[in-house]
């Protein structure tokens, strides 16, 4: 044989290799268009997840207050989350205005302008970087002769095509229809003209209804009585949730949730600390689905680790409550671990948007915020002078890079000195015969000192109160859970 042979083990063995993540990877970028090989006259760009064709869209934002250099990261945050989308972005036009026009959102002047430059440009569609009124929607795609777009639609947009489970998929379609629900609009002005008996009338006359608004009326009762199917369902799946993480706390098992602005590095840092291999892409909310593994301190204690959805400024109130089940781990673990990018001009800007987000669940179950950990990431990326303006802004923040593994030791040690730790002391001779005790002992609580006699194991631990009520009817000296 040549040493070109195939083997038929190879494949086998390559897929065994690839991870949970990899494998999602290779499907959400399984179809592309192969650069060189069009026929037309311009070569198209490489499209990622299954566009075969980009949009050409220009982005408008309204600068109402803060710095200029506030404004344009805001709108070069847009830019990123229309690529994710599947948009070639064109041109990106800021308004200073004191508020945003209520007719139009950046008025009727500044409209004209805009139009020129979607004809000049060949855009097709207008993003606009806010949430747009029904009105000021329907004015603009009337104007420009394009379709229209805001920031809440583009989000929900990406969290559409990245939910990947059951319930993921249910959160964002509710969030779609709650969105949806009061811009839906008819089929033109005539319709809705038509009189009977009394003209002017608020129903235009008996029989006589526009057939536009007969349309509308049935849509929003389906819509509506699809929401109230979603909310049960997600009501229903997040019994489960709650049922896992009872189980966790009825174990006494720590939990430490992963939190941060989208694409700060959560799911890189969770392979680093578990090697629990989950999909890691540099891209805007790349992971939805909030993924639970378990690993364990430098000393051999247990505890969870759960990566959960990304957080981004003004990030939409229809999401906030579609995965108000999701974002409640956060608010119920006993470790909140604050990824920060280090790499973002404005890391500063990401701390705010995300502590606003949890404090706001936080506040409607009328819990304090758990303790928090700031983790500044993607080190790597930073230059010297970087780190120390980093290390000036967040004196008490782990400083790691998930992707060399700088500082991933520091971070354990930090995160199990800052985890709950087994309360109770418990002195206890158990026999050799109820050897599954000193197992969970080593497994769930800390021991202190251990010595084997003829009766049995002698321990003197640090253990939870629930173990410490299994290990009382053998405790010694007095000891007692």
């Amino acid at each position: 044989m040549t040493e070109n042979t195939y083997n038929s083990n190879d494949w086998l063995d390559h897929e065994d290799e690839l991870s949970t993540g990899d494998l999602a990877l290779e499907e959400r970028a399984a179809l592309r268009r192969v650069a060189g090989l069009s026929t037309e006259l311009e070569d198209v760009t490489e499209v990622e997840y299954r566009q075969l064709r980009l949009e050409r869209v220009v982005l408008v934002g309204v600068w109402t207050e803060g710095s200029a250099a506030d404004s344009e990261a805001s709108l070069a945050e847009l830019a990123l989350l229309a690529e994710t989308a599947g948009s070639l972005v064109l041109e990106g036009l800021v308004q200073r205005r004191d508020r945003p026009d209520p007719a139009t959102y950046i008025g009727s002047g500044k409209v004209h302008e805009l139009r020129d430059i979607v004809i000049a440009t060949g855009a097709d569609t207008v993003i606009c970087d806010g949430e747009l009124s029904p009105g000021q929607l329907r004015q603009l795609e009337e104007k420009l002769k394009v379709k229209v777009v805001d920031r809440t639609a583009l989000i929900l947009d990406i969290f559409a095509q990245h939910a990947s489970t059951r319930e993921g998929k249910a959160q964002v379609e509710m969030a779609q229809l709650q969105y949806l629900l009061p811009r839906l609009r008819g089929w033109g002005a005539s319709l809705s003209r038509q009189a009977g008996g009394r003209a002017g009338g608020a129903t235009g006359g008996v029989g006589l209804r526009g057939p536009g608004e007969t349309k509308l009326e049935t849509d929003r009762r389906r819509i509506r009585a699809r929401i109230a199917k979603l909310r049960r369902e997600i009501a229903a799946m997040s019994v489960i949730r709650e049922t896992k993480r009872h189980r966790r706390v009825a174990n006494s098992v720590p939990n430490v949730a992963i939190a941060g602005y989208t694409n700060a590095g959560k799911s890189s840092l969770l392979n680093a600390l578990t090697g629990a291999g989950v999909l890691v892409q540099d891209a805007l909310f790349a992971t939805l689905d909030p993924t639970t593994r378990r690993t364990e301190t430098p000393e051999g204690l247990p505890y969870t680790l759960t990566d959960t959805v990304g957080f981004v400024r003004h990030l939409p109130h229809q999401l906030v409550e579609a995965f108000r089940s999701t974002l409640e781990e956060v608010a119920d673990a006993d470790l909140l671990v604050h990824v920060v990018d280090g790499s973002d001009a404005m890391p500063e800007k990401q701390v705010v948007a995300v502590r606003e987000v949890i404090g706001e669940i936080s506040s409607r179950r009328d819990d304090p915020m758990p303790t928090e950990l700031l983790v500044v990431n993607k080190i790597d990326a930073v230059g010297e002078l970087g780190l120390a303006r980093l290390r000036h802004l967040f004196p008490t923040a782990v400083f790691v890079s998930a992707h060399t593994g700088e500082g991933i030791a520091e971070l354990r040690e930090r995160i199990a000195a800052m985890t709950p730790r087994p309360e109770v002391v418990v002195d206890a001779l158990v026999p050799y015969a109820r050897g599954e005790l000193v197992a969970r002992v080593h497994r769930e609580g800390e021991v202190l000192k251990e010595r084997h006699t003829e009766e049995g194991t002698e321990l003197s631990a640090r253990v939870r109160p629930d173990l410490a009520g299994v290990l009382g009817e053998f405790a010694v000296n007095g000891s007692r859970a």
